[in-house]
């Protein structure tokens, strides 16, 4: 694989998420833990209701190339098709060292699909009347670089002009030296403060995670809990997720599969199955399933815990300069699919919904290094998504990388 050296770390980074809950004025609780995975559960589309032979052959096809031609080690894929059938396939490897196969039972590490739940408790306290999205952030977290004129709304459609703290050399040089090390949203904003804004707020799209952390702390600020907490009483356990949560630190349930990434100093790859993602937090630090992913798709998509006015503000999506893709509030509109991607050392996600055709697409596999230039989760997601459905395929997501 390609040396990236730091420079290319800034140049990628981007997609890194936010941190960890706040230090002193609310502990750092973790959510109740995931219940065991089901094994042989609506995953296996067994019964008579997978695609059709043809579909599923030329999709075992597609996986398989694209998988070799991107170098993935492990891949999992998950189509829903309401009236056609169903596709899970697992390939390639979840362990380099062991041989162990890629299985589709089993925890992931979803990366920036963490921002579409943070937002959705949000725009709960939208709804609820407990915040209100043109609310500029100083009135909820002080000493924010202009932060008397940039509102939540601004936030949580990254056009803030805050710079994104996971493109500070500081921060890259810190992160990847000690990589196990635990963070605060208070340093993690340090970094991003050091340096001024971008440009004036709402002029433009530019995506960063210094937007999620400052929401995770909204949210913690209004409620009174943790965030973890909150998500899991007021997301997560409401839409019917059973394998999903935000981590406090480095744990990661088993079954999962080791994630491998060449974001290191040297460029050479490494296993970061066990690196902290607490810098992560708000934006990118949450776990979960497949077939939690797959419920949640259509969940956030069609706006099940929203008021139908909070979720059209949310689907309200602006150009990105990346053809192809719109982001509304903590989403993406990618011709079409609906959702998020993720990605972290180690690992990355797709979970998109296709309105309109009751649609769901998954992907996760345990690499985030790029092949050429292009996440390899894209890759993987244009490459299924021509197949199944050709008038809106896959564009990309919306970060440098993609």
């Amino acid at each position: 694989m390609r040396r990236r050296t730091p420079r290319r770390l800034l140049a990628t980074a981007l997609l890194l998420a936010a941190a960890a809950p706040a230090p002193s004025a609310l502990p750092a609780t973790a959510a109740p833990a995931p219940v065991p995975l089901r094994h042989g559960g609506e995953g296996d589309c067994r019964g008579g209701d997978g695609l059709p032979p043809a579909t599923a052959e030329r999709l075992d096809a597609t996986v398989e190339k694209v998988r070799r031609q991107a170098g993935i080690p492990g891949l999992v894929v998950g189509v829903r098709m309401p009236g056609k059938g169903c596709y899970v396939r697992a390939t390639g490897v979840a362990d380099k060292r062991t041989g162990r196969p890629m299985s589709a039972d089993g925890y992931i590490r979803i990366g920036s699909e963490t921002k579409t739940f943070t937002v959705t408790a949000l725009l709960q306290l939208v709804d609820e009347g407990k915040v209100g999205l043109d609310d500029p952030i100083d009135d909820y977290v002080r000493g924010v670089p202009n932060g008397h004129r940039i509102t939540l709304r601004q936030l949580a459609g990254m056009r803030s002009g805050l710079f994104p703290y996971t493109a500070d050399q500081d921060f890259l040089r810190d992160m990847l030296s000690d990589p196990k090390r635990p963070y605060t949203p208070w340093e993690l904003l340090s970094y991003g403060y050091r340096h001024p804004n971008t440009f004036r707020p709402g002029a433009t799209f530019q995506y960063s995670n210094s937007n999620l952390v400052l929401l995770g702390l909204v949210i913690e600020k209004v409620t009174g809990r943790p965030l973890a907490k909150v998500l899991h009483e007021r997301v997560i356990r409401p839409a019917g997720l059973r394998h999903s949560f935000l981590p406090k630190g480095a744990e990661f349930p088993e079954p999962h599969p080791r994630g491998y990434t060449d974001q290191t100093l040297s460029g050479a790859v490494a296993d970061a199955t066990d690196w902290n993602p607490s810098w992560a937090w708000a934006a990118g630090g949450m776990i979960s399933d497949l077939d939690d992913l797959h419920r949640w798709a259509k969940v956030v998509a069609t706006g099940e815990l929203l008021s139908p006015a909070t979720q059209a503000q949310r689907l309200k999506t602006l150009p990105t300069g990346f053809p192809g893709t719109s982001y509304g509030l903590g989403i993406l509109n990618t011709n079409g699919w609906i959702g998020h991607n993720g990605s972290l050392p180690g690992y990355e996600t797709v979970t998109v919904y296709l309105p309109s055709q009751k649609a769901t697409l998954v992907v996760m596999l345990n690499t985030d290094a790029l092949s050429g230039g292009q996440e390899p989760s894209t890759l993987v997601a244009r490459a299924v998504t021509e197949v199944i459905t050709p008038k809106n395929v896959y564009a990309g997501s919306v970060t440098p990388r993609g």
